[in-house]
């Protein structure tokens, strides 16, 4: 299974956005927040990695 390194970028309500930091993109991914550690803030480094985000 794949594994990608995230980082908030921002939230805007139910929703964040989500930078990878495991490679070189400047593509910024919305994602609901029901689907996040409910803790995350920005700046909060994410794992995701079978289907489901974690803190790194």
């Amino acid at each position: 299974m794949n594994r990608f390194e995230y980082v908030v970028v921002s939230i805007d309500g139910d929703y964040a956005n989500l930078k990878r930091t495991d490679i070189e993109s400047d593509e910024v991914k919305l994602v609901a927040r029901a689907l996040l550690p409910p803790e995350i803030t920005e700046g909060t480094r994410l794992l995701y990695e079978w289907m489901s985000y974690s803190i790194l």
